[in-house]
């Protein structure tokens, strides 16, 4: 993880509200321009590009933390509730929002050093950008555009539960430099119909 990156991670536990802002401006803006140049191509198909609700998707930025610092955001930032995650999954989450459409979810490991995915994530790159999540109406049908138009494989062979009762599946997608961006297609929880 580089220099900047580790004071903006550190800038979110920061007493100063300006100072936590800008700390989360910086980490948004580094993982959505990342997403956005491996899902560029993703958007110029029309029907793909609606399912991700239009051409410049909602996002959130999954950042991957050790136990105390995201111990340390969330006290400073007063979050009470934690998200419900699937208990197989490897992870404790919540979310944070500022002005102008900048949303992070903090993310943490059930079990450090265990072998879950935010685990396997904090021991080989330590903290960071580990996911970016769009927000997307119907993940199945995306995922099928992936595969048949892109040659692009999702990492699960079937959307699977997410937090909050949502629907998810993950794209690992190359990025210039040799890297990797880890995307994730979200659909909200679908709220039952009133009688």
């Amino acid at each position: 993880m580089s220099s900047p990156l580790n004071a903006a991670i550190a800038g979110l536990s920061s007493e100063e509200a300006s100072a936590r802002e800008s700390a989360a401006k910086e980490i948004f803006a580094a993982g959505r321009a990342s997403a956005e140049h491996a899902a560029k191509s993703w958007l110029g198909d029309t029907e793909l590009s609606a399912l991700l609700l239009g051409p410049k998707p909602e996002a959130t930025v999954g950042l991957a933390v050790q136990r105390e610092t995201f111990s340390k955001i969330r006290a400073v930032h007063s979050v009470s509730r934690l998200a419900e995650v699937p208990s197989e999954q490897d992870a404790e989450e919540f979310e944070l929002h500022f002005p102008d459409g900048v949303s992070l979810d903090i993310l943490t490991s059930r079990a450090p050093g265990g072998d879950g995915a935010i685990a396997r994530y904090l021991g080989k790159f330590g903290e960071g950008v580990q996911q970016v999540e769009f927000r997307c109406s119907d993940v199945d049908r995306a995922t099928e555009i992936l595969k048949e138009k892109f040659g692009v494989a999702a990492v699960y062979p079937e959307t699977r539960p997410g937090a909050d009762g949502t629907r998810v599946n993950f794209f690992l997608m190359p990025i210039p430099g040799g890297g990797k961006v880890l995307i994730e297609l979200c659909e909200s929880a679908r709220k039952p119909r009133p009688k």
